[in-house]
């Protein structure tokens, strides 16, 4: 491995760590650098996996005063009901993703599909912006089941690769009442289970690919992405407070048609 290998993989770990709680799509951008860069470190799909999980775990870090809690005290009111949430959520993603997995990763994963989604979303966010009044719930502790697996259903959505787990779950929320500042807690929280699943299964579909001779990348780009989650949820935390997601929404239009253009001159006539 050169040192530009681990440049590459810093990078790759820093816009996994930035870009996977933020509505703008962490798989997209990470396809997309790809592509570009033609990066070509640990075989399979066990670098995007691994930086993945630095990124969980810089989310768990950044909550770890509320999970802590829950493991103190499982059983209390406020303990159940988020667990419920959570687990209400979860189950739309789990049981979509478990049935089509493989047609997700063997047809979806594509430069051109993450391009329209991210087109597509990033309209879908202008205009919601626009439209939608600021939500009259304004804590988790009044959020209900219902609005738990109405959120976990929109979450599924982001199989698509380019449409953001993050922007789903948030625009969805917010279509559902939830305040920004409340939808945006529930999609941090709600990407543990989640994430961790996709990332077990994913290990436990690709961990013989898994060898010392990647361990230097694989560990570069899981620090680099722990570092940079932790830094980009808190900042996003402090910025829905005052802030719309409109602009995340134009981004994402200036992105997806970038990538469109490029695409279109690289494809043969």
């Amino acid at each position: 491995m050169t040192i530009a290998d681990y440049g590459t993989a810093a990078l790759l770990g820093a816009v996994e760590g930035i870009t996977e709680f933020l509505p703008v799509s962490s798989t997209g951008h990470l396809i997309l650098l790809v592509e570009l860069l033609g990066f070509r470190g640990p075989p399979g799909r066990i670098f995007e996996v691994v930086i993945q999980l630095g990124a969980i775990i810089g989310v768990c870090w950044v909550y770890k005063d509320r999970l802590l809690q829950l493991g103190k005290e499982p059983f209390s009111p406020a303990s159940r009901h988020l667990l419920l949430l959570l687990l209400v959520g979860f189950l739309p993603a789990a049981v979509i993703g478990f049935v089509g997995h493989d047609f997700i990763k063997g047809v979806l994963f594509s430069p051109w599909v993450v391009s329209y989604a991210l087109v597509v979303g990033g309209l879908a966010i202008i205009v919601l912006e626009k439209l939608l009044p600021e939500g009259r719930f304004k804590a988790l502790d009044g959020m209900t089941l219902t609005k738990a697996f109405q959120v976990g259903l929109f979450q599924a959505l982001a199989m698509i690769p380019g449409t953001s787990r993050s922007a789903a779950t948030i625009m969805g929320g917010r279509m559902l009442e939830l305040s920004r500042g409340v939808a945006a807690e529930y999609s941090f929280l709600l990407a543990i289970p989640t994430m961790l699943a996709a990332s077990g299964y994913d290990l436990l579909k690709n961990g013989d690919q898994l060898d010392l001779d990647g361990a230097g990348l694989l560990a570069t780009g899981f620090l680099i992405a722990m570092a940079t989650a932790i830094v980009s949820v808190r900042w996003l935390v402090s910025f829905v407070s005052r802030h719309s997601f409109a602009g995340f929404g134009w981004y994402r239009v200036g992105l997806g048609g970038f990538m469109l253009l490029v695409l279109s001159l690289r494809t043969p006539v």
